[in-house]
């Protein structure tokens, strides 16, 4: 089944292309079946590339998905314009007093700041508190997840020696969790931050558990016990280009980076990168929708507790 979105966003012509399943508003009111309402708050400084990565990984389920795009009211984004913005995205009061059967709260280019200097930090908790009531279940990815963390479970960030970019050897645990169901022993997940959450107060916290980690790159996959809060360290839903991009821009500021691990053939950036963890992504927003979303959400949204 296609995810439906606006059939005027630009991402929709390459999903077609890329022969990815999507259906407009006008042909997905003739079907009778209820979508899963999906809002997403898009916090990365490229707007249409973070919706292509996340329409690309939603598309592959069964299920039917209706897309909400959310922008923050108390700043508003300088690499993205205007017509788009107002064309395809919502701000949290035009939206607050609806319930929705999940969210994605993205990463942010803003790990080296303190969560209280984030212009929009107040209005960020006030979705999050929402989300808990409002949302069946939530999945915060990379700085998300830090936020959310931070906000939910007085978890701080750590500052890491030096950029952690690349994509790096993960491990499940708990194997008959739903969500690392099917994930092989050893899968590949990209990274790309100079912080990270504190992992011996993630282990020590009792709400919390840990079903997907790695060596280098610490706890990457941790939920709360009913799943209604999830939180994703890396960037699964990353391009295969995407890291390549951020490692040039950097060299091109002039900042001492590192060549992104494990990601290069040869790690030499003149052969290009090796595309190593589409499948697990796919697989982990599938186990996502369909475990802690579609099989938890009550039909009538209304019902919701």
């Amino acid at each position: 089944m296609p995810i439906r979105i606006d059939k005027e966003l630009p991402a929709k012509k390459i999903l077609e292309k890329e022969n990815v399943f999507v259906m407009d508003m006008e042909r997905a009111i003739s079907q009778d079946i209820r979508p899963l309402e999906i809002v997403i708050l898009n916090l990365m400084p490229t707007k249409q590339d973070t919706e292509l990565h996340l329409l690309r990984s939603l598309s592959n389920t069964p299920l039917q998905i209706d897309i909400t795009f959310l922008q923050t009211e108390t700043y508003r984004p300088r690499h993205a314009s205007e017509s788009h913005m107002e064309k395809f995205y919502m701000f949290f009061s035009q939206i607050k007093h609806r319930k929705f059967d999940g969210m994605i709260i993205t990463g942010a280019p803003l790990e080296q700041i303190e969560f209280e200097e984030v212009k929009y930090w107040e209005e960020l908790k006030e979705i999050m508190e929402w989300s808990k009531t409002n949302v069946t279940s939530t999945l915060h990815i990379c700085w998300g997840a830090q936020a959310g963390l931070y906000y939910h479970y007085g978890i701080k960030k750590i500052f890491l020696d030096k950029k952690l970019s690349g994509v790096y050897k993960h491990y499940p645990i708990h194997k008959k969790t739903p969500l690392v169901r099917g994930f092989d022993d050893i899968f590949y997940v990209p990274h790309s931050r100079y912080t990270a959450s504190d992992m011996d107060a993630i282990r020590n916290c009792k709400e919390l558990t840990i079903v997907g980690e790695s060596v280098e790159a610490g706890p990457y996959l941790i939920m709360n016990e009913t799943g209604s809060q999830i939180f994703v360290t890396g960037h699964p839903e990353y391009d295969v280009l995407t890291l390549d991009y951020e490692y040039r821009r950097d060299v091109a500021k002039g900042l001492e980076i590192d060549v992104p691990q494990n990601y290069y053939v040869d790690d030499d950036p003149a052969k290009g990168p090796i595309k190593s963890w589409r499948c697990h992504a796919n697989m982990m927003y599938t186990n996502w929708l369909n475990y802690y979303v579609y099989q938890a959400t009550p039909y009538d949204l209304g019902n919701r507790k």
